[in-house]
């Protein structure tokens, strides 16, 4: 969920023009409903994108857990606990990969001996037991440890899908509804790449790939200010896994859209104490959960991400350019994206649109209303 802050719609690099999103006309009697997969470090307050969807009509296929603010079961029960506060339990999570393709919190530690640290290190910080206990996710150590203090929205009492893991569930699913499904990550890119390499048509069989994560032109922001500062213009979910990320940006999605945070479309806005209170004025679960839990303290990272997939035209303005993920562990800029003009871009690179600005206005509406009036499983079943 930690991202950076400028949507980018790939495309192939043969490209002229950027990436159209694709939207079926109803053709039965049953009314179409675009279809999303949401992959997602999940958290007490992480809810919000899945209830955007829901709120618009979308038919959210699942849930996937992944390994990037913490281990993936952590997040994947969170995803449970936050669809069961809200009688969503009809929606099923599938617990993603433990570990990243080849990054281990060791090998960070030793990559922050030569490069330093980064201001927020995700499932990589050192483990902390003391910390855990006053009711903070797991961090190092075993992936498979859970820590129940961080439950404020309620440990779960419904489990994940027994059938399958997350990347072959994304496989299925594509190939059940080929060319109808996004697919939305606002984590780590492991479970995305795992699905690429395990079947060689699944990314030209979905529909598109949400992405939200990548550092752009961000070093000098992370230079002044606090610490938090350096957290805001700063990012986890492809430093965790870097190769995945390359893997996934490189893959033939009809439609790419990544999140880069620069200080830009998804530092743009910010949720305020009086939004906060203008949420709340309808009670229930889940602006109880919103009021208590979400804080005023980062942007609205996931939640315009979310938006910007489900209503392109909320982008007000946008550029263009290819971007490639650096996988050198030896670099500094070790699972950063980099842009590049087309004359000068190495082959196999993507031409992106970089959102410079939203419309902030509908954004939050979008969020009030899918907050104040959620849908249940009786809505949606």
């Amino acid at each position: 969920m930690k991202l950076l802050a400028a949507l980018l719609t790939a495309l192939p690099i043969a490209a002229a023009a950027p990436a159209t999103f694709r939207r079926q006309d109803n053709t039965t009697s049953t009314p179409y409903r675009p279809k999303v997969i949401l992959d997602n470090d999940w958290s007490p307050a992480g809810f919000i994108p899945f209830l955007q969807a829901l709120d618009a009509g979308w038919e959210v296929l699942g849930l996937a857990s992944d390994t990037a603010n913490t281990w993936a079961l952590q997040t994947g029960l969170h995803g449970l606990a936050t669809l069961e506060v809200g009688n969503l339990s009809c929606i099923p999570v599938y617990k993603g990969a433990d570990y990243p393709l080849l990054h281990t919190a060791k090998r960070y530690e030793a990559w922050k001996a030569i490069h330093g640290a980064l201001p927020w290190e995700g499932a990589f910080a050192p483990e902390n037991l003391t910390y855990e206990a006053l009711g903070n996710d797991p961090t190092s150590g075993d992936p498979r440890r859970v820590s129940r203090a961080a439950f404020s929205e309620g440990f779960p009492n419904t489990t994940f899908a027994a059938d399958t893991n997350a990347a072959y569930f994304m496989v299925q699913q594509v190939r059940k509804y080929p060319g109808e499904v996004s697919i939305y990550a606002g984590g780590a890119l492991t479970n995305i790449a795992l699905a690429v390499r395990m079947d060689p048509d699944f990314a030209s069989l979905a529909k598109e790939l949400i992405i939200m994560g990548g550092y752009l032109d961000v070093n000098l922001l992370q230079t002044t200010g606090s610490v938090m500062q350096a957290d805001i213009n700063g990012d986890i979910n492809l430093m965790i896994d870097p190769e995945a990320a390359k893997i996934a940006l490189t893959a033939d999605f009809p439609n790419i859209s990544e999140w880069s945070r620069q200080d830009t479309v998804t530092n743009q806005v910010f949720p305020t104490q009086d939004f906060l209170d203008e949420v709340y004025a309808v009670k229930n679960p889940y602006s109880e959960l919103f009021y208590n839990q979400y804080g005023t303290v980062f942007p609205f990272w996931d939640e315009t991400t979310a938006a910007i997939m489900i209503d392109p035209s909320i982008v007000t303005n946008s550029t263009q350019f290819y971007l490639d993920v650096d996988t050198a562990y030896a670099s500094s800029r070790y699972g950063n994206i980099h842009a590049y003009q087309e004359a000068l871009a190495p082959p196999g690179l993507r031409l992106v649109n970089f959102p410079i600005a939203i419309d902030g206005d509908r954004l939050k509406a979008e969020i009030k209303r899918a907050v104040q009036h959620p849908k249940s499983c009786a809505d949606i079943v």
